[in-house]
């Protein structure tokens, strides 16, 4: 079970990783946002699912936190990626579609279909 552990966080830590390296790396604010949380999220969980094999009175105190991991991150890095939409933050060139924006845009024409 402590090999098993140990794996587990050794896995979550190359997770968080190439998080920190997606971050560094990406081109634009919004690819950023999304490689951090997806990335973080998982290696976030993985490590302390390793805890909670190496330390089992800890499990339901990590499991907890596994929950509020998965409840926050998300939400988190979508307020954040609104926010930078709507303070007109560009995207990459590579960008080819923004979603957003087209609602937006219809919205304002008057156009719902």
């Amino acid at each position: 079970m402590e090999l098993l552990g140990s794996l587990t966080v050794l896995a979550g830590s190359i997770f968080l990783f190439s998080a920190g390296l997606g971050v560094l790396r990406m081109p634009d604010s919004y690819n950023r946002i999304q490689t951090g949380t997806k990335a973080s999220t998982l290696g976030t969980i993985l490590v302390l699912g390793g805890l909670a094999l190496l330390h089992p009175a800890w499990t339901w105190k990590l499991l907890m936190l596994i929950f509020f991991v998965l409840l926050t991150n998300p939400v988190s890095s979508h307020a954040l990626a609104r926010a930078a939409h709507s303070i007109r933050i560009t995207e990459a060139e590579s960008t080819v579609v923004d979603r957003l924006e087209e609602e937006e845009d219809r919205m304002h024409t008057g156009d719902r279909t």
